[in-house]
Order: structure tokens, then sequence, then C-alpha cells
């Protein structure tokens, strides 16, 4: 991000920045100048143009687009220049004959200031802009844009812009994850008819579950009682239907798995699953194997993106081996066999009828 910055600034610098109200001739400029509006200029375009370079690398990491950035700036970069950094060279040199103590405070009493403004500008309508997951091919597209504006001296740099543009189309067009599955296996959120996330929990991992939330562009928080909506659960585990009507499963115990089998498209369980069992299983060996997974629908079954990918090898990941296996990136889905509805009324509705 502090590339992308700095990369803005020296090309807003190239394209005249230093040039406004430079003109000699100009009286109106002169007195706008002697009053501080040539600065107050710079620094509103240093600031935009900061913020814009920043943006796609905020949004990838951070989930998050600061509208008000640029403002927050403005009312904070004053006082950080002219009252925090100075306090704090000057808490530094007092520091070895004790007359630190009334710089610190000057210190304090910006660092206070700047904590004003972000709590200001957080609570003003629309601060916060939400931006789902878009992975790394928009986001190496979005950086050529950038450096292409940043780095050309000719007309051809704001080819740069088309390119950005293509980015952020492609960011915004980007497929969301239907089925999200814990390192653990014990949270798993489904996407429902309605579009949004549901959560089934055999355990309590409230960063994942904000981390998967802020990655769908979801507001809600991890305690927020609509994620259970459309969840059954019971000792044995949970079950709720994905967007396409196939039931998806957690299975915690060994007797909710032989039900689980016939009437789930898909199971995630650290059990052993019987042989015969017709539902793809997501079992503790994957996980172990894969770490937390993504799973994206395709025509048959879903497409598999797991943390740790067989056959690509991280320092801080280590690659499980092997070669690429097509059940490492896909997992295929049969549809579990209709079962026969039994119509005998029960007896209490009997007895309600004598």
């Amino acid at each position: 991000m502090s590339f992308a910055a700095t990369l803005g600034l020296v090309a807003l610098v190239q394209i005249g920045m230093p040039k406004l109200f430079a003109a000699p001739d100009n009286s109106t400029s002169a007195r706008v100048a002697l009053w501080g509006g040539r600065e107050f200029v710079m620094l509103l375009l240093a600031s935009l143009v900061a913020g814009l370079a920043t943006t796609p690398y905020a949004a990838f990491h951070f989930h998050r687009i600061t509208p008000y950035g640029v403002v927050a700036n403005l009312a904070a970069m004053p006082v950080v220049s002219a009252l925090v950094m100075p306090a704090g060279l000057f808490g530094l040199a007092a520091m070895p004959f004790g007359f630190d103590g009334f710089f610190w405070w000057l210190m304090g009493v910006g660092i206070d200031w700047m904590v004003a403004v972000a709590q200001w500008v957080a609570r003003l309508p629309g601060a916060v802009g939400r931006m789902a997951a878009f992975g790394i091919a928009p986001l190496i597209l979005a950086s050529a844009g950038i450096i292409l504006m940043g780095l050309l001296r000719t007309p051809l740099r704001w080819s740069g812009a088309g390119v950005l543009l293509l980015a952020i189309v492609w960011a915004a067009g980007a497929p969301r994850p239907d089925i999200l599955i814990s390192g653990d296996g014990r949270n798993v959120a489904v996407r429902g008819t309605d579009g949004r996330l549901h959560l089934m929990k055999g355990g309590k991992d409230a960063f994942a579950v904000r981390e998967w939330l802020a990655a769908d562009a979801d507001a809600r928080t991890a305690g927020d009682t609509s994620l259970a909506e459309g969840v059954s659960c019971d000792a044995g585990g949970c079950v709720t239907p994905a967007a396409g009507g196939a039931l998806v499963a957690l299975s915690l115990r060994p007797e909710a798995i032989a039900e689980d089998c016939e009437r789930a498209a898909v199971i995630v369980t650290a059990r052993q699953v019987p042989a015969g069992c017709r539902a793809s299983v997501i079992d503790a060996e994957r996980l172990r194997r894969q770490g937390a997974l993504a799973l994206r629908r395709t025509g048959d079954g879903f497409a598999v993106d797991a943390v740790k990918p067989r056959g690509i090898d991280r320092p801080w990941s280590p690659s499980a081996g092997g070669d690429l296996g097509d059940g490492d990136t896909t997992l295929r889905v049969a549809r579990p066999a209709r079962q026969a509805v039994d119509a005998t009324p029960s007896e209490a509705d009997m007895q309600a009828d004598e």
C-alpha cells in the first residue's frame, strides 16, 4: 500500500501539482496562496490520489472501502505534521534529561484529536463500504493499471485507467463461495436461497466467522442470530439447505452419520463414515491435509479451493506432496436416493380425531 501511495504522489507531481497557484502575474492566485490555499489544495490532492491508489489493496486485504478517507486526512494530517511528530522528536531529545513528560502529553493531545476524527468519520452515513473477496487476479490487473498511470509520461499513461476499470468490473463480478469449512471442521457456513451465509457450528471460532462475513461483504457480526436461520441442529449435528436445494450436514456423532448419508449431499465430519455413504464427505483427514476449504458450485458438484492445495509448497505451509488429484480440486455430489414417504397418521393425530 505504501508503494502504491508513493507511486500515485510521484505521478501527481509529474503532471504538475507544484505549479498550482504558481502564476506570478495572477494576483488572485497570490492572495489564495498567501492564506494557505495552495497548501490546502496540495494536501487535498495528495490525500485523494494516495487514497485512490491504495483502495484496491485495502479492498483485497480488509474487504473495506473508505470513501471519506480524504476528509479524515484533511482533519488529522495538519495536527500530525505540526504537533504529533515534532512533539515526539522533542520528547526523544529531552528524555535523557528527564524533561520529556510535557512533550509526551503534547503528543497525546494530538493523538486524541486523531482518534476523535477517526470516530467522527466512522459515524458518517456510508463511511464504510464493503467489498467481497475477489481473488489475486483482479488485484494484479489493478496493480498493472496503477503502474501504467504512475510510470508512463506520455498520453499512453491513461490506458492504465482502462485497465483499472477492467479490474474493478472483474472484482465486482467475482463468484462467492457456496460452502465454507473451517480447518477443524467444526464450523460450516452455507449460502442459502436468500444469498446469505448460514452457519452450522460445533465449536466456538468467532474469528473465522468474522473473516467469512467480511470476505462476503456481510455487515452481520459473528453473534448475529440470523446466521442460524434455516439451520436445524440437535445433539448429533446440524443440517441446512444450500442455494440449489441440496442438504449440507455437519455430523458430530456417529449415530447421526447414517441418517445424513441418506438425505444430505455433502457431509462434514470428523467421524468415520460408512463405506456405502452416498453423500460426498469432507472428513478430518482431508481437512488435515488441505486445511480450511471453500466450495463453489459447478455443474455436477463443487470446485474446491484449499488453504493448503496439493502441489503448492510454501515455507509457512508445506505441500502435502504428490501430484494434484482431481479429488483435491473438485467434489462430486451424488443426489441422495428419494425416500418413501410414510403417510400413516401418527397415534397422536388419530386420538385427536376421535
